[in-house]
């Protein structure tokens, strides 16, 4: 059997999967989780070994599980989170833990910088200043640890994302490279050229021999070598951040073609083709994908917390014992008027789109003593599709084509959660029978890399699970002018 291995290295662990090269199904899949790092509050960080472990292990697990011969392996894809940073020597060794893209230590350094950075580089990226992005974070490591200074003094250093980082330890060394879709977070790559750019370059102050090369997203990007898990020659033909991956694994090819990601935090990507739109909104400018010379763009709005604020009702209020237990508690308030008043602001890391506020701080607000566990777990849910609608409502003002929202992500399989979401934000939802679309989309990814397919096939491998669609009813209206004048009080 020929097979893809797709790698899907996320915020809480890291997944691979076997998939079939031929008919394109998922064999199996064996999921590693590895432990967070908050060393202070609003900082997080990730070990890199305890990365490049779950990787190994997720994938050694895969292969025995399925009696398979890793030689039967055609290509690696590999997806990441995508702003978390990484410092390494050219051994490949982490000279101190990953910034991880939640981080906000940075957040004093963007105040003092934004003027001077809005009026000379915002343009060039397509991004604001946040501690969110990986140019902050390179610029903290250089600053304040001491083994990344002495390794930049001997151009001994590394700084990456996660994909550069994990195909460095692949190729042993051999293959230092990223592209686009995970460059343009880095706030040093110029979204015209899709290069590094010396002006950007020069404010952040990082060496360009310290940053990976930018490729097209669907090539060759190196081989793997001397891994233990793995034999010696198997390509890696395809890299993608994960929401672009999630974006090219949903079919979303043509312009207006938008999907939201569920994950750690909420994403949503727009196909704007292959002219650069600049959001007046709050949005985000972000490459899709290249190939074959032709840049793809993206318009992104972000949530920071969406399944994170379900698993903190589970870990901390410990009003669920496990997730999917939210709907089941939600579904307990059968009269929406108990609802009118209570919202529940999931901010815990800030609010990304479309205010960009990184000091702004979680809240439940509205209570009245007959409040119980129901109406905040289903204020809980609300609260995830009303910051998704946020970014929604800005795509509409941005953009004249907008296509029905295509969602996966773990709390994409929550139904009451789907409905809530098309409700609010006035869309039909698409969930697709794949919702691994991530890890999906970089396999296909190996294809188009191979030459095998197009792009232009992607339509042909997504399938239709269920839909979504908007039920009329006037509480969501007003509730959502309660969230926006909520969040004017509080958080502007």
């Amino acid at each position: 059997m020929s097979l893809l291995l797709a790698i899907d290295q996320g915020t809480t662990g890291s997944t691979s999967l076997l998939i079939d090269a031929k008919t394109l199904k998922v064999i199996d899949k064996e999921k590693v989780d590895y432990r967070q790092i908050y060393p202070k509050p609003a900082w997080v960080e990730h070990d890199l070994e305890d990365i490049w472990n779950s990787v190994a292990t997720s994938i050694t697990t895969v292969l025995k599980r399925q009696n398979v011969d890793a030689k039967n392996i055609q290509a690696i894809g590999i997806t990441n989170q995508r702003e978390t940073t990484c410092a390494y020597d050219k051994k490949g060794k982490p000279l101190h833990h990953a910034s991880v893209w939640q981080d906000r230590r940075t957040a004093s350094w963007c105040d003092e910088h934004r003027s001077n950075y809005e009026s000379k580089c915002r343009k060039k990226t397509g991004l604001p200043l946040d501690p969110y992005f990986s140019g902050t974070k390179m610029r903290w490591l250089l600053d304040h640890v001491p083994s990344v200074k002495v390794a930049a003094e001997r151009k001994d250093l590394c700084l990456s994302t996660v994909d550069s980082f994990l195909l460095y330890r692949l190729s042993s060394g051999k293959s230092f490279a990223t592209e686009a879709s995970n460059a343009s977070r880095t706030m040093l790559m110029n979204l015209e050229t899709f290069n590094w750019d010396s002006d950007l370059l020069n404010f952040f102050g990082i060496d360009k021999s310290f940053l990976p090369e930018i490729k097209e997203s669907f090539t060759n990007f190196g081989e793997t070598k001397g891994c233990e898990f793995l034999p010696d020659g198997i390509p890696v033909l395809s890299i993608l951040g994960d929401q672009q991956a999630a974006l090219f694994g949903q079919a979303c090819i043509n312009v207006g073609d938008l999907k939201c990601t569920y994950g750690t935090g909420a994403f949503l990507l727009l196909n704007i083709g292959e002219k650069i739109v600049h959001s007046q909104t709050g949005l985000l400018t972000t490459a899709a994908y290249s190939f074959r010379g032709h840049k793809v763009y993206a318009l992104e709005g972000s949530a920071y917390i969406a399944g994170a604020a379900v698993q903190w009702l589970r870990d901390n209020l410990q009003s669920i014992k496990s997730a999917p237990e939210v709907a089941e508690l939600a579904k307990g308030v059968k009269d929406l008027s108990q609802m009118e008043h209570v919202l529940f602001m999931p901010f815990f890391t800030g609010i990304g789109t479309p205010y960009w506020n990184s000091n702004a701080k979680a809240a439940i607000v509205g209570l009245t003593r007959d409040t119980d566990n129901r109406h905040i777990a289903r204020a809980c849910l609300e609260g995830i599709a009303l910051s998704v609608n946020d970014s929604v409502s800005s795509f509409k003002k941005d953009f004249t084509q907008l296509n029905d929202i295509r969602v996966d992500g773990g709390a994409a399989s929550n139904d009451l959660l789907m409905q809530i979401q098309s409700n609010f934000s006035q869309k039909t939802i698409l969930r697709p029978q794949v919702t691994d679309t991530t890890a999906f989309g970089v396999a296909i990814g190996c294809l188009v890399g191979k030459g095998e397919i197009s792009i232009e096939d992607m339509g042909k491998f997504w399938k239709l699970d269920r839909e979504f669609k908007l039920e009329k009813d006037a509480y969501y209206a007003k509730k959502k002018d309660l969230w926006d004048s909520t969040i004017k009080r509080l958080y502007l």
